[in-house]
């Protein structure tokens, strides 16, 4: 199984970026509006968190709590995002993608030269004036409030007298649990009469505008709504990783990835990008020569005998260097042949797929086969 499942690090950059890829589809898949700068959000949040450890944030002393962090940090993606929408939404199509992407490189720019936030800006700032791990849970509550983290986390031996995790482990639940509750308050409001008019602006916002709906204004708050969640994302990488780069959080390919995310496991369906960003995490582990001890690479190597390995396929090339050729440091391009043939033949993404052979919301087809029904 190791050969197959990502690694448990793996899965806690999957949430955190899952989590960014969730509010991206929040915005583009239920309203039709692609937010090509949305990387500018998963950025601020990022930032914002590792400025406030570093005391630069002014109020704020490197002591605040991690969750108070993260609510702060997207409620100032809130106001940048209606800075950024009450503009670009007065355009529609590729116009309002460019906009959007034009603000995002603007700011990119900018954390990339600005010598206050880091001594080196270009590589981004690593949190220097806090000695205390971030935390999640319960504030005053030791047993309720654990730290996160690479190195700093927490690890917790013999809960209820069985169970035991390691630093890394304990850091998976803990931003799981913060993800998992961002997706249900995403997913209320989606389902909220407000979700409703999203979903009408998508499938035709000018018949919309027809019955009375001021579609400007929804748009801008299905815009803040997400730009909340992605700054959270932003600050749970933060949390964990306690250093942030530009490149990796206000770059464009950034929202390039939860793009990527999104058309795998399905637009419009929320909870897809997060199993869109799982499918690509995994099968670039799987085919990485990163993964120590998993991976076919080094299950190939370990489990083909030297017999084999040395044997000559072509031409004086061996089994052993054919693998390497093939698979070794190619991860992106299998990723890339595969992103092609979910394109054109599941065009409805993984979680989309599933919902149209159950005819509905995978959740509620469940529910309904448990209680009998047809």
């Amino acid at each position: 199984m190791e050969t197959v499942l990502p690694q448990v690090e793996t899965m806690v950059a999957v949430l955190y970026f899952g989590l960014f890829a969730m509010s991206f589809d929040f915005i583009s898949g239920y309203t039709g509006y692609l937010s090509f700068g949305h990387a500018a959000f998963y950025g601020t949040g990022a930032y914002f968190v590792v400025l406030a450890a570093n005391g630069k944030i002014p109020l704020l002393g490197p002591d605040t709590s991690f969750v108070a962090l993260l609510v702060i940090g997207g409620l100032i993606a809130v106001g940048l995002a209606i800075l950024i929408g009450a503009v670009s939404f007065r355009l529609t199509g590729v116009y309002f993608a460019m906009i959007t992407l034009g603000f995002s490189q603007v700011l990119y720019v900018l954390v990339r030269d600005w010598g206050y936030l880091a001594s080196n800006p270009r590589d981004g700032p690593a949190v220097l004036g806090r000695t205390e791990p971030f935390s999640i849970g319960v504030p005053g509550v030791d047993s309720l409030d654990l730290a996160i983290g690479q190195l700093a986390g927490e690890s917790v031996e013999g809960l209820f007298g069985v169970l035991e995790f390691t630093a890394t482990e304990v850091s998976y639940y803990m931003i799981g649990l913060v993800v998992l509750a961002s997706y249900f308050a995403m997913q209320r409001i989606i389902h909220s009469p407000f979700g409703k008019v999203l979903i009408a602006i998508r499938e035709n916002e000018e018949r919309a505008e027809a019955i009375g709906y001021n579609t400007f204004w929804y748009k801008l708050g299905a815009f803040a709504v997400s730009a909340f969640f992605a700054a959270v994302a932003g600050g749970l990488l933060a949390g964990f990783r306690r250093s942030v780069s530009p490149d990796g959080t206000f770059y464009f390919l950034v929202t390039g990835d939860a793009l990527l995310a999104s058309i795998i496991g399905g637009f419009g369906t929320l909870a897809g990008p997060l199993y869109g960003w799982l499918f690509d995490e995994g099968v670039t582990e799987f085919l990485s020569k990163r993964g120590e001890g998993g991976g076919l690479l080094p299950y190939l190597r370990d489990n083909l005998g030297e017999g084999l390995l040395s044997t000559e396929v072509f031409d004086g090339l061996t089994v052993g260097e054919a693998i390497n050729t093939f698979l070794n440091g190619h991860a992106e391009l299998y990723i890339g042949v595969l992103f092609v043939l979910f394109v054109l033949f599941v065009p409805s993404g993984l979680l989309g797929t599933v919902r149209d052979r159950v005819g509905g919301p995978v959740g509620e087809a469940i529910a309904s086969r448990l209680r009998g029904e047809r």
